[in-house]
């Protein structure tokens, strides 16, 4: 059977080797694209241990924390496998990211400075108009990465953490979807709105666009999204 291919690097022994070897996983899986068709979401506890050249009990230790935020499943005699989620899931868990992200965007306007919230702006300096759909693969990158820099911007700690479980199925749906009925035309224009209500410091616009926009993605799901049956 295929295992997923982890994009990890060895670990160094510490006094903080749990810690890092958690930390090493979750991440990995976070990059991946786990709602893709060729996704492979079985992980080989042999292969992990020689990629990260440590054994295999601190391993075991930190996919059994993953397991317990819902990242992994462990089947006994049958290995261990990252966990995609249902689509009634799904809804929900954009519902979430609706509420947590649009108070990151309120507190965008509230607590980042000018130079930062100019990196917003940024990120789609070089994208106009066509070539959105010309260039969807770069798009989704960077339509990623305004979602996380919203959440970094909010300079919370805490929302940040909350958030963290969510993304890696948020970003992996947003990425198979945003090629979907013209969502990257029209996800460039709600970033764009976005980005000018933080400009302006004007938070009550912020949040409600920041909410509307991911809320659209639920709405495309329930509609559209049949592989998560």
């Amino acid at each position: 059977m295929a295992t997923a291919d982890l994009k990890v690097a060895p670990i160094e022994a510490n006094f903080s080797l749990k810690d890092r070897i958690y930390g090493t996983l979750k991440q990995a899986i976070t990059s991946m694209d786990i709602y893709a068709e060729d996704a492979e979401l079985r992980l080989d506890e042999r292969e992990l241990s020689e990629k990260l050249a440590i054994s295999r009990t601190p391993i075991r230790e930190a996919l059994a924390r993953l397991e317990q935020e819902g990242l992994v499943r462990i089947l006994p005699r049958r290995g261990v496998f990252i966990v995609r989620k249902t689509k009634d899931e799904i809804l929900e868990m954009i519902t979430v990211w609706a509420a947590l992200e649009s108070m990151a965007a309120r507190l965008v306007t509230l607590r980042a400075s000018d130079t930062e919230i100019a990196t917003l702006r940024r990120l789609f300096a070089s994208f106009e108009g066509a070539e959105v759909n010309a260039r969807i693969d770069e798009y989704s990158v960077r339509n990623i990465d305004f979602h996380s820099m919203i959440l970094k911007l909010s300079k919370c700690e805490l929302l940040n953490d909350m958030a963290s479980n969510l993304f890696i199925h948020i970003r992996s749906i947003r990425a198979r979807t945003i090629s979907e009925d013209n969502r990257a035309k029209r996800s460039i224009i709600d970033h764009l709105h976005i980005i000018e209500a933080i400009e302006q410091r004007d938070a009550d616009l912020a949040e409600r666009l920041a909410r509307e926009h991911t809320l659209n993605l639920a709405t495309h799901v329930a509609a559209n999204v049949d592989y998560l049956d």
